[in-house]
């Protein structure tokens, strides 16, 4: 099972999502495929996404993450044990997030929801201070991001498969042309 979370004021219609759930019906496999849309509050993304993958064993499960997604991804993976693909992921967003705390809308429908100051506070009690075993993880990050410093990403995640795309933007519009490459990694097994 793939589980993709998506980034903050995003949704299941980003474009990252929909290129990853196209390619998994392309190769027969949508049923292996789930992308929330996310609540605002980290504590209650955090619950929805354990309660999508309750049962489903560490080996046969990959958390896809973008942006504030990457930062769950990371959670998930260190408390569950299973595989993560990060992109452009956020490394430190109570520090990023904090000058949204107010009234703000999602992209892709213009819905207004409310990220209240206590959802820093819980994007702090879900910080990773480390990744362990980084052969579970496989880094996407792109030199041209304009939101994330791509270069706390590769320090973050030494040790982890890297794929470093030159130039690009936060939201690496060639994500698409990758995915054959990121569902190899998914299908990986691990000891």
């Amino acid at each position: 099972m793939i589980l993709y979370l998506h980034g903050f004021r995003s949704s299941p219609a980003s474009f990252k999502a929909r290129a990853m759930q196209a390619f998994m019906e392309q190769q027969g496999r949508a049923a292996d495929f789930v992308c929330p849309q996310l609540s605002p509050s980290p504590k209650i993304a955090i619950e929805q996404s354990l309660s999508l993958i309750e049962g489903i064993p560490a080996s046969e499960l990959t958390v896809i993450g973008s942006s504030l997604g990457g930062y769950y991804a990371t959670w998930l993976a260190e408390h569950t044990g299973c595989r993560a693909v990060v992109v452009n992921p956020a490394v430190k967003p109570p520090r990023e997030l904090e000058s949204y705390v107010g009234t703000t809308t999602y992209y892709h429908s213009n819905e207004v929801f409310e990220f209240l100051p206590e959802y820093v506070d819980e994007l702090r009690a879900l910080a990773v201070s480390g990744i362990t075993r980084p052969e579970r993880y496989f880094l996407m990050a792109s030199t041209g991001d304009e939101v994330l410093d791509y270069r706390e990403m590769l320090s973050y995640y030494h040790g982890a498969m890297q794929m470093i795309i030159q130039g690009s933007d936060h939201g690496i519009a060639e994500f698409a042309d990758h995915l054959p490459f990121v569902l190899q990694f998914c299908d990986r097994r691990y000891g």
